[in-house]
C-alpha cells in the first residue's frame, strides 16, 4: 500500500514508519523540517518537506495515497498568543480540503481518550471538535484512534518530585488512570491503517491500567523513592502553578479541566465501556526505567 505519515519522525511517526516499511509498504513521511529527510530516508520511506497548513502540499502528497494518518501536531504551551482552537479548526479543514481534492479513501486520525465529550474536558475537546470535523468527509472510511495517557507526560513531574518530593495534580490518589507507550499506538494505528473498513471506527490504544497511587509507587521504586504519594490539589492550585511556570493562562485552564475531568471519571467513561481487545507490550515497570534514567540526569 502506499501510506501517507503526518507527523515527522516523532514519538509515534518514527516507529510507525519503521513498521510499515519493514511490511513492505511504500511510505511518504511528511515533515516541516528540510533536515529530517536523511533520517526519514533512512528508513526506507520517502520524505515529503512542507507544512500542513499549506493545503496545495497537502493534498499533492495525498494524491495517490491508499490510506493517510493524520494527527495534531503539539503546540507551545508557552505562546501567549497562541489559539488553540482556531489551529485546530484550521488543520482539521486543511485535512478535510486535501482529502477531499486527492481522493483518498482511508483515513487513521490520532484522537485522545475522552474525545467522546462535548464540553467539560478541557483541552481534549479539541480533539472531539477534530473529530466532528473530519466526519463531515463523506466516502472516506475514518479510524478515530484514542490512546490513554501517554507514560512521557510523566516526565512533566521529575521538576516537582525533586523540588517538592511528590507529585501533585487535580486527579491523583486511588483515580484510576490507563497508560500507553507511543511504541504500542503505532503499532495499533500500523494494525488499523491496512484494514479494510467501511464507515467509522473507533479504537482505543491502552499500555497499562492502574491507579495514580500505584504509579508514584512504581515510579518512586526506580528513582530510590519509594515513598513517592501522588496528591490531589484544587483547580485553582493547579491553574496558578502552571502560570507562575509561564504557561498561557487559557491553555492552564484547560489543562486544569482537563485532569479534574480525569479525577472525575468522566475522561475514561467511554474507555472503560469499550477497552481494547488487546492491551500495549510496554508496562509501567519497563517504562519506569527509562523515567529513571531522565530522573537522573
Amino acid at each position: 500500500m502506499k501510506i501517507v505519515l503526518t507527523g515527522s519522525l516523532g514519538h509515534i511517526g518514527k516507529p510507525l514508519a519503521q513498521e510499515l516499511v519493514q511490511k513492505g509498504h511504500e511510505v511518504t513521511v511528511i515533515s516541516t523540517k528540510p533536515e529530517k529527510q536523511t533520517n526519514i530516508e533512512a528508513l526506507g520511506a520517502k520524505a515529503a518537506i512542507g507544512s500542513i497548513e499549506d493545503v496545495d502540499f497537502l493534498t499533492a502528497t495525498f494524491t495517490g495515497a491508499d490510506a493517510v494518518y493524520t494527527m495534531l501536531p503539539p503546540g507551545n504551551y508557552l505562546d501567549s498568543n497562541l489559539d488553540l482552537v482556531a489551529e485546530c479548526q484550521k488543520l482539521g479543514n486543511n485535512f478535510v480540503q486535501a482529502i477531499e481534492r486527492s481522493g483518498v479513501k482511508r483515513l487513521v486520525h490520532l484522537s485522545s481518550i475522552g474525545a467522546h465529550l462535548v464540553k467539560g474536558s478541557g483541552l481534549i475537546v479539541l480533539h472531539h471538535e477534530m473529530e466532528v470535523v473530519l466526519d463531515k468527509l463523506s466516502d472516506v472510511a475514518i479510524t478515530f484512534m484514542r490512546p490513554t495517557g501517554f507514560y512521557y507526560n510523566l516526565y512533566g513531574y521529575i521538576p516537582m518530585i525533586k523540588n517538592m518530593g511528590y507529585i501533585a495534580s487535580t486527579y491523583g490518589g486511588d483515580d484510576k488512570v490507563v497508560w500507553v507507550a507511543p511504541v504500542d499506538i503505532a503499532a495499533a494505528i500500523a494494525d488499523e491503517i491496512v484494514t479494510p473498513l467501511v464507515g467509522r471506527k473507533v479504537r482505543y490504544v491502552a499500555s497499562e491500567e492502574t491507579t495514580c497511587n500505584e504509579t508514584a509507587r512504581i515510579l518512586g521504586e526506580a528513582i530510590g523513592k519509594p515513598d513517592l504519594k501522588w496528591i490531589i490539589i484544587t483547580n485553582e492550585q493547579m491553574q496558578s502553578g502552571l502560570e507562575a511556570a509561564g504557561m498561557n493562562p487559557t491553555i492552564a485552564s484547560g489543562l486544569a479541566e482537563m485532569y479534574a475531568c480525569a479525577h472525575s471519571g468522566a475522561l475514561s467513561e467511554d474507555y472503560f465501556r469499550n477497552r481494547p481487545a488487546v492491551m500495549g507490550k510496554v508496562k509501567l515497570v519497563e517504562f519506569a526505567k527509562e523515567f529513571a534514567t531522565a530522573f537522573k540526569q
